[in-house]
């Protein structure tokens, strides 16, 4: 009987549930394929430290391959090139960073960004007062979508940028962020958040403030989806944590097999509004994995 093929999957957090759906489609795929995924996931959420301690854990059990979302692009390459020293094959998801990988899998972080404030731009017909919520700088997810904020807001004259705050693509700091912005801004239309977990904990704070604003989202999360469908955000983005998982594990099992895996795959992203948000409204639990050939063509 051929032995097992055991798959290292590091996601940064157990509270967000783009990664809860990112660990559900790694085993679903590793487990069609006759392998298994084992999850690594720091005890405080996107803590590097305790990732790194984890990279080091995966190091000495010699799985056969590594999926991984750095917490940080910068402290991690020296875990990276520790799995390409051992010649244990690295597929990096969601988070770019330097160093030898068989592949890249995610989206257009940039163009994600732009989609959200250009939808949330035209909500406001160009006009009135926007604030921003963002992850911390050694996220690159968040540093390219904040790019395509400030992209969509150089072509609308008749927006005021307000500012933006550190909002740790968490809900409860999130919440706590939004609350110092609208203590310093009596007047605010819009909230483009870089995450449905601080679009969340705006709306947290704007309930809590008696005050109310247009927020915008990225993930597609299950919760944003009904906020969404219910009016109380504008729209998200698919930026799929689900759909890139299942797809970075087909190519780490391709790889495996010693098939072409593409250095960089791109998974598409959709804005998601109240047009089209029932289209997302089946649990990740029921939704199928993309097949290799509908992403990589």
């Amino acid at each position: 009987m051929a032995r097992q093929p055991t798959i290292a999957v590091f996601t940064k957090n157990r509270v967000n549930p783009a990664y809860d759906a990112a660990r559900l489609a790694a085993d679903r795929v590793a487990a069609e394929a006759g392998a298994r995924a084992v999850h690594y996931v720091p005890q405080i959420p996107d803590h590097v430290g305790q990732q790194k301690a984890l990279a080091a854990e995966a190091l000495a059990a010699r799985p056969d391959a590594v999926i991984l979302n750095p917490t940080d692009d910068l402290q991690m390459e020296e875990d990276l090139a520790r799995f390409a020293a051992a010649e244990i094959p690295v597929v990096l998801i969601i988070n770019r960073m330097k160093g030898k990988a068989v592949a890249f899998v995610g989206s257009d972080d940039e163009a994600i960004g732009r989609k959200a404030a250009d939808a949330l731009v035209a909500s406001l017909q160009g006009k009135g007062r926007v604030v921003a919520l963002e992850g911390l700088s050694s996220v690159p997810t968040s540093r390219a979508r904040m790019r395509g904020l400030h992209d969509s807001l150089a072509r609308a004259p008749g927006i005021e940028f307000l500012g933006a705050r550190v909002g740790h693509l968490l809900q409860e700091p999130a919440k706590a962020a939004m609350a110092e912005l609208l203590a310093a801004h009596p007047n605010i239309d819009g909230v483009w958040t870089a995450n449905d977990m601080m679009a969340f904990g705006a709306l947290d704070a704007l309930r809590d403030a008696g005050r109310t604003a247009t927020v915008v989202g990225v993930n597609g999360l299950p919760a944003a989806i009904d906020h969404i469908e219910h009016g109380r955000m504008l729209a998200s983005v698919d930026f799929s944590a689900f759909n890139i998982a299942a797809i970075a594990t087909r190519a780490v099992l391709r790889h495996l097999a010693g098939k072409p895996v593409p250095p960089e795959i791109m998974v598409p992203a959709e804005l998601i509004d109240r047009s089209n948000c029932h289209r997302w409204k089946l649990p990740f639990e029921q939704r199928p994995c993309p097949a290799w050939d509908e992403i990589v063509r």
